[in-house]
C-alpha cells in the first residue's frame, strides 16, 4: 500500500548542489525511509526546455509570489496513507533534526510541499506484469494545479476518469499514472505519469491526442480552466 504521497518542489544554489545531493540520498532520505508507514523515495532533476502537449499559451499559472516557485528539484516520497506524513509533519520532523541537517535543508530555495491522497490510478504497457511495483519511474511529468474561476470539478475528475487515465493505459512507454488530491498544501490536484524515459515520454506523449479531434477539444477545455503552480 502506498496511498498517500508528500511532494517537495525547490531550487538549489549552484555552489552547494552537489554536497546537498549527497547528504539527501546518504542521510536524509534514509532516515525518512525509517518513519513508520513510509514506503519509497524518488528524487528528480527537472529536464530543461521541455515540449508541452496542446496548444500554445493554455497553461496559466499561479500570478506573483503566493506560491513558492521551486522547481528545479522535486521529492516525492510514497506513504501508506496521507497520514504517514502526519505522525510527525514535515514540518515538526525537520525542526526535530539535528543543527547540521537544517542547515542543510535551509539551502532550498522556494520550496513547495504538498501532502496528497491518492484518487485514482493506472497502468500502461510498460508497467511490470503482473503489477506488483509501487516505486517511481526513471521519467516523471508532474502537474500540479487547482481549478480557475469556473470550480469546474465534477469535470476535472471526469476528464481524467472517461479519457487521460484510459489513454495512459494504452500509451507506449508509460509505467503508471497517479491521481492525487490534496490533503495539506497550495494545490489541490496533482498528476505524476510515469514513462521508462524522457525520450519515451517525448516520442508517445505529446501528440497521443491527435487521431481523436473530439477529445482534443475536451483536454483544452479543462486544460485552459486550471491554474498550475
Amino acid at each position: 500500500m502506498d496511498h498517500g504521497v508528500c511532494i517537495t518542489w525547490y531550487n538549489l544554489p549552484d555552489k552547494s548542489r552537489d554536497a546537498y545531493l549527497a547528504w539527501l540520498h546518504a542521510n536524509y532520505i534514509p532516515k525518512q525511509l525509517e518513519r513508520p508507514g513510509v514506503r519509497w523515495a524518488a528524487h528528480y532533476a527537472s529536464l530543461d526546455n521541455v515540449k508541452l502537449s496542446g496548444a500554445k499559451g493554455r497553461l496559466s499559472n499561479v500570478k506573483g509570489s503566493a506560491v513558492p516557485a521551486g522547481d528545479r528539484y522535486i521529492l516525492l516520497m510514497g506513504g501508506a496513507d496521507a497520514h504517514a506524513f502526519a505522525r510527525p509533519t514535515q514540518r515538526e520532523y525537520h525542526d526535530a533534526m539535528p543543527a547540521a541537517d537544517r542547515k542543510m535543508l535551509a539551502l532550498r530555495i522556494g520550496e513547495r510541499v504538498n501532502v496528497m491522497a491518492e484518487e485514482a490510478r493506472v497502468h500502461g504497457p510498460a508497467a511490470t506484469r503482473p503489477v506488483d511495483a509501487i516505486a517511481m519511474s526513471p521519467c516523471i511529468q508532474i502537474g500540479s494545479f487547482n481549478n480557475g474561476a469556473d470550480q469546474a470539478d465534477d469535470e476535472v475528475m471526469a476528464w481524467y476518469a472517461q479519457w487521460r487515465l484510459p489513454c495512459m493505459e494504452k500509451l507506449p512507454g508509460c509505467v503508471r499514472v497517479r491521481k492525487y488530491a490534496s490533503v495539506s498544501g497550495w494545490a489541490k490536484h496533482a498528476i505524476v505519469y510515469e514513462f521508462t524515459s524522457a525520450e519515451a515520454r517525448n516520442e508517445n506523449f505529446l501528440d497521443h491526442e491527435k487521431p481523436y479531434p473530439e477529445q482534443e477539444a475536451w483536454s483544452d477545455r479543462v486544460v485552459r480552466k486550471l491554474v498550475h503552480a
